[in-house]
């Protein structure tokens, strides 16, 4: 576009001595016509040098000289850029029309749409498995298995688990939050007596002496089977029943012992000192990350299924659920706004560095690239309007003052 601009010139100019030219080779012919053509080019070339001048004085001394205000870009570089940041921000980051954006864009009834396609959660689910996928490889599998088995060993390993144990017992008796449980087990244990009696008459044939009759054996059977069936149902169903009251005494001096005994407290730390010692600890974590790795690293296991699911049921709720959408909406305005508001100065101070740390040549030459386009047009249109005004100048001076 330079090479345009300037031949414009060049065109207004060989105009001009032509007329120059034409008028002492034959003075008398066209002279009107002459007049408005010689005007026209005369300034079109005074318009294209002003324009020239003016465009190239943003980026350099026009000619070489060091005319006052020329080279702008170079000597107003670091303004420039920080007058950029700041105009970004004032019409570009305020928390007011960052969250007028975001309210006009619909993010959570776009998102709902695009993920509820298959094939748009297929691609998520697989973007999102590959990049788990490349994170499992980051690290070393030993010195996983060494961080967790650290963490195991340090973290759990190192209270006592009786003390723990029976103040843990101890809230829960004086709180009751055990008697379901007990219930639960008593009602096991009467479901079992109702259907024993196969094994009941077993056992006491087995047990028997070979002389007993057999129905003195199915007497004998029927009623163990009865007295525990009725026992049972008493445990069962008798909150005040004396096994009851023995386990809740038994289960009060387990929690005491716990928290006290030092016999008790020894051989709690010995079965801890068995369940977590390094070795077991480190070949239990080994495996654990393994297999984690790779259902990572499966990108058509049962993981890549479940975020597939998970993708398409997200997708879903967002499209069939306002109070979602709403919250999801309010969400983010909220995280936007307080971005904006919280470091919006810093984010465009980075224009403001970026700009500074430029070289001023090249920050030149980079301006200049992306504009120079533009820029060039300024001076056709200068060319042109130049010679347009020249021709209606010389016409109204003709009208006011005659040839």
């Amino acid at each position: 576009m330079k090479a345009v601009a300037t031949g414009f010139f060049l065109v207004v100019t060989l105009v001009y001595i032509a007329t120059l030219w034409h008028q002492a080779a034959w003075p008398g012919s066209f002279p009107a016509f002459r007049g408005f053509v010689r005007a026209g080019s005369e300034a079109g070339m005074v318009g294209a040098l002003a324009d020239w001048f003016a465009v190239t004085a943003l980026f350099r001394h026009p000619l070489g000289l060091p005319i006052p205000h020329t080279s702008l870009i170079k000597k107003k570089k670091d303004q420039v850029g920080a007058q950029l940041g700041d105009f970004i921000r004032e019409n570009f980051l305020t928390p007011d029309l960052v969250e007028r954006q975001i309210r006009e864009v619909g993010v959570p009834r776009r998102l709902g749409d695009w993920l509820a396609v298959p094939s748009h959660a297929e691609r998520v689910a697989t973007e999102a498995g590959a990049a788990l996928g490349k994170l499992a490889n980051l690290p070393k599998d030993e010195d996983v298995a060494r961080v967790m088995q650290t963490w195991v060993v340090d973290r759990i390993s190192e209270p006592d688990w009786a003390p723990i144990a029976g103040k843990l017992l101890s809230d829960v008796l004086e709180e009751g939050r055990h008697r379901p449980l007990m219930d639960l087990v008593f009602e096991r244990a009467h479901e079992w007596a109702l259907t024993s009696e196969p094994i009941i008459q077993k056992v006491v044939s087995d047990d028997s002496p070979g002389w007993t009759p057999r129905f003195v054996r199915g007497l004998v059977g029927d009623k163990i089977h009865r007295e525990l069936v009725e026992f049972t149902a008493r445990v069962r169903y008798e909150q005040d029943h004396g096994l009851r009251r023995a386990m809740d005494r038994w289960l009060v001096e387990l929690a005491e012992d716990l928290s006290n005994d030092p016999a008790m407290i020894e051989r709690v730390e010995k079965i801890k000192a068995q369940l977590i010692s390094p070795e077991s600890v480190e070949h239990v974590a080994m495996l654990l990350w393994t297999k984690t790795k790779q259902t990572l690293q499966d990108p058509s296991g049962a993981m890549q299924e479940r975020l597939v699911e998970a993708t398409l049921r997200i997708g879903v709720r967002l499209q069939e659920s306002p109070e979602l959408r709403r919250r999801l909406d309010d969400w983010l305005v909220g995280s936007a706004r307080y971005l904006a508001e919280r470091f919006s100065v810093e984010a465009v101070a980075i224009i403001g560095e970026t700009v500074k740390r430029w070289d001023v040549d090249d920050a030149s030459r980079k301006i200049e690239l992306n504009v120079g386009k533009d820029l060039q047009f300024i001076r056709i249109n200068g060319t042109v309007v130049g010679s347009l005004a020249g021709v209606v100048i010389h016409a109204l001076s003709l009208i006011a003052f005659g040839p």
